[in-house]
Formats: C-alpha cells, sequence, structure tokens
C-alpha cells in the first residue's frame, strides 16, 4: 500500500487547503507564491503529491516532468524558508483526520525534499 492509497484523495485535498491557508499568510514564503494564482498552485501541488506519495501520474500526465528543483531555482529559497515551508506543512498534516502514525509517515517524506529546494 502507497501512502496515497492509505491517505486518500479526499485527505489530500484537505492537506493542500490547510497548506496554502497557512502559506499564503506567511511573511516568510508568501512572496515566493505571488506570481502564479492560487488555483494553480492548489491543482499543481495536488496532482504533485498524489504522484509524489505513490498515485496516479496526475502531475506527469498534465505538466511533464516535475523537475522540482529546476522549477524553483528562479525562487529564493534559503534555510528560513525551508524552516517555515516544513513548519506548515507539518501544521497542516496535523488537521487532517487521519491516525498519528501517518501523520508521521507523511511528515517524513518531506525534510528532504524541502532541503534539496534551499538554493541559496
Amino acid at each position: 500500500m502507497t501512502l496515497y492509497t492509505a491517505i486518500g484523495d479526499e485527505n489530500l485535498k484537505l492537506l493542500v487547503e490547510a497548506f496554502y491557508d497557512r502559506v499564503f499568510k506567511s511573511a516568510i514564503i508568501s512572496p515566493l507564491f505571488n506570481k502564479t494564482d492560487a488555483q494553480t498552485i492548489k491543482e499543481k501541488q495536488l496532482y504533485f503529491l498524489t504522484q509524489f506519495l505513490g498515485g496516479p501520474q496526475r502531475y506527469h500526465e498534465k505538466y511533464g516532468h516535475p523537475r522540482m528543483r529546476m522549477k524553483h531555482m528562479p525562487h529564493k529559497i534559503d534555510n528560513a524558508a525551508k524552516d517555515e515551508w516544513l513548519k506548515l506543512m507539518k501544521e497542516a498534516i496535523e488537521t487532517l483526520p487521519i491516525d498519528d502514525e501517518l501523520k508521521v509517515a507523511l511528515y517524513n517524506c518531506f525534510p528532504k525534499v524541502a532541503a534539496h529546494m534551499v538554493n541559496r
């Protein structure tokens, strides 16, 4: 069973909403997201997470290969931004109606990827 299957599509949608509710209010990282409309950002994140967590290849089918580091390179992502992103993701995960073990497993998918996005 994949994390995608364990979490479920509806919970991933809840996660994306809870996460971006926080992101768009963050003085630290909201400026990284101000050049694209919120619905597009949320869709891309949902499609990426679906694929990243072992679900259907939605991101690849609509947008091509994720190439996340390359796509994030134009944005100034320092350790403060990485830490804020992780903090907000953890908070968003905590809102999900899933068991604590699954919350920990989900969160643990992100620190290595977030560290890889740091480019300043």
